[in-house]
């Protein structure tokens, strides 16, 4: 990390490297370059300039231009008393010392920015800087005034602050000793949309809410309780106080803010005193515009309107004010405005402190518990910082600022200081440049000022736009003839008059070459680069290079250039001209003619993608880049050209190998891998076939580097030829695992469909409801006591019984 002492180092060595680039580099004299014809011209070309008001500077064909550094014209001749070079200077006209405490009875010789008042005398173009230091002070006034959202809403919000003031007192006391608290309320504008205006809504808006039945009319404003350190008095006002009740949602807070910012002497806030404003609310607010929802066109004009009863008279005429208008009323009074809202609104109030400078957001509880602790974070929260801000710059000023808080280390570019602690000292480097020169005699001023203070810097500022020796002019001078005025050091001729003197006229008969000062009829004389002397062109100097010409028309530092190169270092400047070398062309000749820089290693021109010009190639076949379009790895050709180099690199094969140019042509990184991968982005898969039928596989690609790279295996892919017998035996094997499969299938669904039937008959059997010796159709056998006798007496023959 840089030190401070090494930064002044840098900054050192940086402004003499410019100063002698400046002075000493042939051809780059800005001075001289402008042509200044006049002492105030010559000031406002650049910061480095000066005019020599000297009466014999500068005699011969060439003029010796007026306007150059200060070391040029003394080595011309120029003497010190009559070298016009004013510089930027900064006076210091108030600087009072920073307070330590803010107490006692003196408040306004409380001091907390140094100095207080200063004036810069700029020249045009030159930045100036000066310093200042802000101080948060111990022990300062507070001027807090609390603004309430009186919407039915905030009922139990308001039984909360009913003994705030006590409270409040108490611990403001811990932080300064001279506190003191106002009271103001608000609603919204009592009118449709916003609020309830039917008759029956007049007197009390909650009329038929049966959860609140009573409340007081809607209000947009009112200022109950001007600033006082009696606390009490806080305490009794809002113990009187009642909410009310409006139509839609958003509620008219911003007409409040603006009226408690502007109301000075109603609110009573003090010049000598921090001025805290506390905005409570649980809903979003109108803005500016939403008026015109109720036919209200016009703007707010930003002005108090408090009638006798301290109430806001033009709520019902002018529209919301704008958010702009607010954060200026807010910074011209001095006041810290604190949003003091419920957390679903933290966000949307949030956004508003980006727009609204010197504002703060707090998390407020449903019923404000958590008021006082939100009002002395958001106090230490400010009195923690230090922000400025800058009033009234003129548009020609460019201000720029570097911030050093405490930790010492200089921050460019920042306004502003935070994590502070009371009664630290912080500073501010300003640095200051005049862009151009206002009207003559006209003077301007600014002011910086941090956020909420008081205190400000008023800054005035001069402008070293005119030069002392013009104050001396002469009129009808006999240096010039008396028909011209001898202001520093040159004659301006009357109109018609021309010469150093003054001493030709134009239209006299007796000057053959009267046209001789102007190329044609409406150009500048001498072309704006020289004085006509007599009819004749006296051309000024230029460190530039020379400027000739009967007209001063030629020089040889106007032609085109090339990075910066005149004519591209290939040809000379003649009139504006470049004449180009052999071998160039071009309006610059940047253009080569050669075309071996073309050739690429094959021998082609470009490589048989694109054409040669001005040296150079430009592929025209889409893909192809390189110095000779050589790399390609979307062109059709692309695989093929590589493939020769893979053959004569890696197996000493192709074409490339016989004419023993493989090591020419073939430069690209070769790498070798067991297994390709082709999935990497931006390469591109070559194969081809080998002479013994095998396949080899590359990849082609380019890195980031320009370099291609070529990818391929180690060895060709080969495959050998099928086996007969293998084959056969594959063929009647897969056969028979068939056959057997399907055997052993068709077993199983006759398995399985014969032990189903039996299942079925075994369950039958079972299911019998009787036996035969109980079935009724079934009857025993009678026999007679004949057949039976036969029948067992007798043998049997066979027949039929």
């Amino acid at each position: 990390m840089w030190t401070p002492a090494t930064r002044v180092w840098r900054a050192a060595v940086c402004c003499l490297l410019l100063h002698t680039f400046l002075h000493t580099s042939t051809g780059l004299n800005v001075c001289m370059s402008g042509s200044a014809t006049s002492c105030e011209e010559c000031l406002l070309i650049h910061p480095s300039c000066a005019w020599c008001a000297q009466e014999d500077f500068g005699r011969g064909r060439t003029l010796t231009s007026r306007c150059d550094f200060v070391q040029n014209l003394h080595k011309r001749g120029c003497q010190s008393r009559v070298v016009e070079y004013p510089t930027s200077s900064i006076t210091v006209q108030q600087n009072m010392p920073l307070s330590s405490k803010g107490s006692g009875l003196t408040q306004q010789d409380v001091v907390q920015i140094r100095p207080q008042r200063i004036s810069l005398s700029l020249r045009p173009g030159e930045r100036t800087w000066f310093g200042l230091q802000v101080r948060q002070v111990e022990d300062y006034p507070v001027d807090l005034y609390y603004l309430m959202d009186l919407s039915l809403s905030m009922k139990d919000d308001l039984d909360t602050i009913r003994n705030l003031g006590t409270k409040l007192a108490l611990e403001m006391g811990k932080l300064t000793s001279n506190f003191r608290l106002g009271f103001g309320s608000f609603v919204d504008k009592n009118m449709s949309p916003f609020s309830y205006t039917a008759s029956k809504y007049q007197e009390n808006p909650c009329n038929g809410y049966k959860l609140f039945p009573n409340c007081v009319p809607t209000f947009g404003f009112r200022h109950i309780l001007s600033l006082t350190d009696k606390v009490d008095r806080f305490n009794e006002e809002v113990q009187k106080q009642m909410v009310s009740r409006n139509r839609d949602a958003p509620e008219g807070g911003f007409d409040a803010i603006l009226q408690a910012a502007v109301c000075k002497e109603e609110i009573g806030w003090r010049k000598e005193a921090y001025h805290l404003l506390v905005f409570a609310t649980d809903d979003v607010p109108h803005l500016a515009l939403d008026g015109r929802l109720g036919g209200i066109v016009q703007p707010h004009d930003g002005r108090c309107h408090l009638n006798d009863n301290n109430e806001y008279s033009a709520s019902t005429r002018l529209d919301y004010p704008s958010l702009a208008l607010l954060g200026e009323k807010l910074a011209e009074n001095n006041i810290f405005l604190i949003f003091a809202v419920t957390k679903r609104l933290y966000v949307i109030y949030k956004n508003f402190t980006a727009l609204i400078p010197g504002t703060t957001v707090e998390i407020l509880d449903q019923d404000s518990k958590n008021v006082i602790q939100l009002i002395i974070a958001a106090y230490n929260n400010i009195r923690s910082k230090v922000e400025l801000t800058v009033w009234d710059q003129p548009e020609d000023l460019s201000l720029s600022f570097t911030a050093t808080c405490q930790d010492g280390e200089p921050l460019p570019g920042l306004w502003k200081c935070a994590d502070l602690k009371i009664g630290d000292t912080v500073s501010f480097n300003v640095s200051v440049e005049a862009r151009s020169c206002p009207l003559h005699g006209i003077d301007h001023s600014f002011t910086i000022k941090p956020v909420g203070f008081k205190d400000r810097l008023q800054v005035a500022v001069e402008y070293q736009c005119e030069c002392d020796c013009t104050r001396a002019a002469q009129i009808n001078s006999t240096i010039c003839s008396s028909i011209g005025t001898y202001k520093c050091g040159s004659c301006q001729c009357e109109p018609g008059y021309l010469g150093a003197r003054c001493e030709c006229q134009e239209g006299d008969a007796s000057s053959i070459h009267l046209s001789a000062c102007r190329e044609a009829e409406g150009k500048q004389v001498c072309s704006g680069r020289g004085e006509c002397s007599c009819n004749q062109c006296l051309c000024y100097e230029s460190e530039f290079g020379k400027i000739y010409g009967s007209f001063c028309q030629c020089d040889d530092f106007s032609c085109a250039r090339h990075k910066g190169i005149l004519c591209s270092g290939h040809g000379e400047c003649h009139c504006g001209e470049c004449k180009c070398h052999a071998g160039y062309i071009g309006d610059n000749c940047n253009c080569s003619t050669e075309t071996a820089s073309c050739i690429a290693d094959n021998g082609q021109m470009c490589s048989g993608r694109g054409g040669c010009v001005c040296g150079r190639c430009q592929c025209t076949q889409p893909g192809a880049f390189g110095d000779t379009c050589e790399k390609c790895p979307t062109c059709p050709d692309a695989c093929d050209t590589k493939r020769e180099c893979i053959e004569c690199r890696l197996f000493n094969s192709g074409k490339l190998s016989d004419n023993h140019t493989c090591q020419r042509l073939c430069k690209d990184e070769i790498i070798t891998v067991e297994t390709l991968k082709t999935d990497e982005p931006g390469a591109v898969l070559c194969l081809y076939k080998t002479d013994d039928d095998c396949v080899m596989k590359f990849t082609y690609s380019e890195h980031a580097s320009g370099q291609s790279v070529l990818t391929a295996l180690t060895e060709p892919e080969c495959g050998g030829g099928p086996d007969a017998l293998m084959v056969l035996l594959a063929v009647v094997g897969s056969i028979l695992l068939v056959g057997v499969l399907l055997l052993g299938i068709w077993k199983l669904v006759i398995t399985i469909h014969d032990r189903r039937e039996f299942s079925r008959f075994q369950n039958a059997r079972s299911r019998a409801r009787y036996e035969m010796a109980s079935n009724p159709l079934y009857k025993q056998p009678v026999s007679s006591s004949f057949c039976e006798t036969d029948l067992f007496d007798k043998p049997y023959n066979g027949g039929v019984h």
